[in-house]
């Protein structure tokens, strides 16, 4: 697999939603097609700790990417992914489920033993994969070329969690949060209003 430093161009940061994982990146490594741009490097995430991500992985911000073959045993040299009892489903645009995506959590020690940390991992798969869990198809002309394998491609993203997120399942990096943190100023204000709201004032 791919070992090498992958950086963006200064101000740039890459963003995508699940829909464009999936649909620009994940579909066209399986299906063995074109991807521009070709950011996303290959890894084995067994030779790395999620902390040692970084100068392997594409990173932006506290996030990482990469793709890597499906495994049934995640450890590495100090611990392991335990797969967290919960899948999310992708939709496109038009409301079809185009892929699935797993969450992770990384434990420092032996399996089953081992302690959570903040680390956690969501892995993106195809929905088609599942049919045909060895094959890939590309389209040349008329002709549909089958590629042994290639459906066992996954693509992750791993981050670190913040210790105090109350989200759902060790927490999701992507649902947006309908809640509203205060600054010191807002609540200091908010004070103040509350004590004019008591005085009265002179006609």
């Amino acid at each position: 697999m791919c070992d090498r430093t992958i950086n963006l161009p200064p101000g740039f940061q890459f963003l995508p939603t699940d829909e464009e994982l999936v649909l620009h990146f994940l579909y066209p490594k399986v299906s063995l097609l074109p991807c521009h741009p070709n950011i996303i490097p290959e890894l084995n995430p067994q030779l790395y700790d999620p902390w040692q991500l970084n100068g392997r992985a594409l990173c932006s911000g506290n996030r990482w990417y990469f793709f890597s073959q499906i495994e049934d045993k995640r450890v590495t040299g100090n611990g392991y992914w335990k797969q967290l009892d919960f899948e999310k489903p992708v939709s496109n645009s038009a409301g079809k489920k185009i892929g699935m995506k797993k969450y992770f959590v990384f434990c420092v020690g032996e399996a089953p033993l081992g302690v959570e940390t903040n680390w956690i991992m969501q892995e993106y798969h195809l929905c088609n994969c599942g049919a045909s869990a060895n094959k890939s198809y590309k389209r040349r002309g008329n002709r549909i070329l089958v590629s042994e394998g290639c459906c066992k491609w996954v693509l992750c993203r791993v981050y670190e969690e913040d210790g105090n997120s109350k989200g759902f399942c060790h927490g999701d990096d992507d649902d947006d949060d309908n809640g509203t943190e205060l600054s010191c100023l807002d609540e200091m204000f908010l004070s103040l209003a509350d004590d004019l709201s008591d005085v009265s004032f002179p006609n």
